[in-house]
């Protein structure tokens, strides 16, 4: 069975599942998962599991990321990007008051680790349904804040137009953190509303999508072997093969590794499995069966 980890570089337009479904179609299997989504206006990068490799991705959900975006000031949509219908307009002399400095400033009010209410229209459940389903049934949705953390949010370039201030981004920030909301953030805080125009993830975790191939070059050449991507996350513990029969079962381990709470456990390059190692005892964790 094909495994390992997938980089794919998602173009605007298609939905995260649906490159979830053209990944299994090319490599022949059911087995394929995702390490988080991209809404349809986003592009940027996916990171894919197949086979037993999608064991890593309870890993690699909770990675930092890194986004470029451009936010829109003046005007604000319901769904806060340019694809949903717009809610409030600004009266351009609204916008002619504000500065880039009062721009800079809100910026700089959303940066370090702040509560951020998420945008209505995500994929967080209410009441046991999707938000985002409750909006489009019509529903008002409004969730609770939770603690996120933006490490960077530079500022780029500001562009006006006599409707418009558009600001183009980086955005470094914890998972979970909703580029959407940050935009309508800024843009309620200015008083003239604001949204998404663009959005492109660059970086999960360790992973870049400098390396990632297109929907339509997805192939098994392109997957990256788990011990490969288990060893960018945590410690690696050769093991012996008696250490790695006895992992292999599920037993505890005496190991030389340092204590950590996870470690990469690998045999000859194959990922036997993610251990915990208090001690000097390994327990495993996550264990990945030779298939």
């Amino acid at each position: 069975m094909v495994t390992g980890i997938l980089l794919v570089d998602k173009p605007e337009g298609p939905t995260s599942h649906g490159v979830v479904s053209v990944t299994r179609r090319a490599l022949g299997t059911r087995k394929v998962g995702h390490a988080g989504t991209l809404d349809p206006m986003a592009t940027g990068l996916l990171v894919l599991g197949v086979g037993t490799a999608t064991r890593l991705l309870t890993f690699l959900v909770g990675a930092d990321k890194t986004y470029t975006a451009t936010i829109r000031l003046g005007s604000s949509t319901v769904t806060d990007d340019a694809q949903g219908e717009a809610v409030t307009v600004a009266d351009p002399a609204v916008l002619a008051d504000i500065s880039d400095a009062d721009i800079r400033d809100q910026v700089t009010a959303l940066t370090g680790t702040i509560e951020q209410r998420p945008s209505a229209v995500s994929a967080i459940k209410v009441d046991g349904q999707r938000a985002y389903d409750r909006v489009r049934a019509g529903d008002g949705v409004v969730l609770d804040a939770r603690t996120v953390t933006v490490s960077r949010f530079d500022v780029h370039a500001i562009r006006r137009t006599p409707t418009a201030i558009d600001v183009d981004v980086t955005v470094d920030c914890s998972s979970g953190t909703y580029i959407r909301a940050l935009a309508r953030d800024i843009g309620g805080a200015l008083g003239c509303g604001g949204h998404l125009t663009a959005l492109r993830r660059t970086r999960v975790g360790p992973f870049s999508v400098d390396d990632a191939c297109l929907p339509d070059a997805i192939d098994e050449s392109r997957l990256i072997a788990p011990a490969r991507v288990a060893g960018q996350l945590f410690p690696t513990w050769s093991m012996s093969d008696a250490e790695t029969t006895d992992i292999g079962h599920g037993k505890k381990v005496a190991s030389t590794v340092p204590d950590a709470p996870l470690v990469a456990a690998v045999d000859e390059g194959r990922l036997v499995a993610i251990v915990a190692v208090s001690n000097g005892v390994a327990r495993v964790v996550t264990g990945f069966p030779h298939e």
